[in-house]
């Protein structure tokens, strides 16, 4: 039989209750007496654990915090899972999607587009998430607590623009060099030229999946982890940048799609790099990177930039054909008129369909050009609240960066009240035999010091903590709480 903690054992030799605490339904009002992260009250026997308050959680909102606490093991545990299918003989017909580029040319060496790119992508999206995780948790943190920080809230800022300026210092140099190697380097007007042949080099095919594949994990990112001030501004860049991407790629407009990506990705790179100066201390560099950042931003998001959509809107009615065409590589045929009967769904075919129709006309340029063109208002959106740090940077204050860092969540070490609530624990009672109580180890974790009485002294039988001992059996179960 297993006693309540409050009682004695009738029998010496009797089995005793080994109390456990395990979470209570009940909740309680916050103790006056605290002491660690388990709470006691100095005059009752219940135990109270503090816990972060969960506000009425949906199973979705459940889902994506399981997902954020095992990014890690869920990306290598699926991508083991696709290794191992690969290695059968059967499966790899399947499995060699993800790995390979498909729909290549042989005739013309070059790769057409499909429904199989996809595979690309996901995996692209797994990988990188899986990356992501495990490169804070185990390489980034560590260095960020290795150099000084030590809250919570600043080593994740820290990890995750450490790990953005990783990612931008890798595909910042690939993007150029893709640009580099296009017809189109240095020269706007051939970003219109070949088209409709929709076929593109194995180079230019990986980095626009890549890149893809990066920004849709993006779009998971944010919102399965904590949000900040401009989540919906965020959000709504990402969209667009994800649908700029695809539609580029699905129209046959890589060669613009990789310069916009560049020019994008050059101040991300700088500004990642400044902000994990600010937190590392270093302010002085810190200031001196922000104003390269400023630069960079100015010059290629908006003086560049601009004359990327100037380009659409003057190149692209004089160098591209008018009209609608169908098919891919040496199956190319059109023009033909645009379909009356449809009204602008056939904008939306070569999305879909692989041998769909894909046009040019007035409604297509003005499509493109109000995607980029949305883009850049968020950019000087953005830009007046970089010159806003400019001005105080000037001032002399440090730089800070206003457009997302500053979340409004507490951090851990200055939650407020209304963050946690403290629950009652419920004892646990397991039927353990006398032999199983260890007086010495306890004597050594509770810094009990052994005192010898005189009966002992002559009888040279020692009793650790005897003189505590109501402590003892009040830690053992075996007696009231001492008040």
């Amino acid at each position: 039989m297993s006693s309540s903690p409050g009682a004695t054992s009738g029998n010496g030799s009797a089995g005793t209750a080994k109390p456990a605490v395990a979470r209570g339904a009940r909740k309680a009002e916050k103790p006056q007496h605290m002491n660690g992260p388990l709470y006691k009250q100095a005059n009752s026997n219940v135990v109270l654990v503090r816990r972060v308050k969960r506000k009425n959680e949906s199973p979705m909102k459940q889902l994506t915090r399981w997902f954020v606490d095992n990014q890690i093991g869920f990306s290598f545990n699926l991508l083991a899972l696709l290794f191992l299918a690969h290695g059968m003989p059967r499966a790899r017909d399947y499995t060699s999607k993800y790995f390979n580029l498909s729909y290549y040319n042989p005739r013309t060496g070059n790769y057409g587009i499909g429904w199989n790119d996809g595979h690309p992508i996901l995996f692209c999206v797994v990988l990188l998430t899986g990356l992501r995780a495990a490169t804070m948790e185990y390489i980034l943190a560590p260095f960020a607590k290795s150099q000084g920080l030590r809250k919570r809230k600043e080593i994740n800022r820290f990890s995750e623009q450490a790990w953005m300026s990783i990612y931008y210092a890798v595909f910042w140099p690939l993007g150029l060099y893709v640009y580099w190697k296009s017809p189109a380097y240095m020269n706007l007007h051939e970003l219109w030229t070949g088209w409709p042949d929709r076929e593109l080099t194995a180079l230019m095919k990986g980095y626009m999946l890549a890149q893809l594949g990066f920004w849709l994990q993006q779009l998971v990112v944010i919102n399965i982890e904590e949000r900040r001030k401009d989540h919906w501004q965020m959000f709504t860049h990402h969209i667009i940048t994800s649908a700029l991407i695809y539609t580029s790629y699905r129209y046959g407009h890589t060669r613009v799609g990789n310069l916009v990506l560049v020019l994008m990705d050059v101040s991300d790179l700088a500004l990642g790099i400044a902000k994990c100066l600010k937190y590392l201390g270093y302010h002085t560099i810190c200031d001196i990177m922000f104003g390269i950042f400023i630069t960079s931003w100015l010059v290629t998001r908006h003086f560049l930039y601009m004359t990327v959509c100037y380009s659409v809107w003057r190149h692209t009615p004089e160098i591209m054909p008018t009209g609608c065409f169908r098919g891919q590589g040496d199956h190319v045929e059109g023009p033909f008129e645009p379909p009356r009967d449809s009204g602008v769904r056939y904008l939306l075919e070569p999305l879909w369909d692989n041998n769909g129709l894909f046009c040019y006309n007035e409604t297509v340029k003005w499509s493109f050009l109000s995607m980029l063109l949305f883009l850049q208002c968020l950019t000087i959106m953005w830009f007046s609240l970089i010159v806003r740090v400019a001005i105080k940077v000037v001032k002399g204050a440090p730089a800070e960066d206003v457009r997302s860092d500053d979340e409004g969540a507490p951090d851990e070490e200055g939650e407020e009240e209304d963050d946690v609530v403290y629950e009652e624990a419920a004892p646990l009672e397991e039927e353990v035999g006398v032999e199983e109580i260890d007086l010495k180890n306890w004597e050594r974790r509770a810094g009990v010091r052994r005192q010898v009485s005189p009966i002992s002294a002559t009888t040279a039988v020692s009793l650790p903590g005897h003189s505590d001992r109501k402590e003892l059996l009040g830690r053992i179960g075996c007696d009231k709480q001492v008040e």
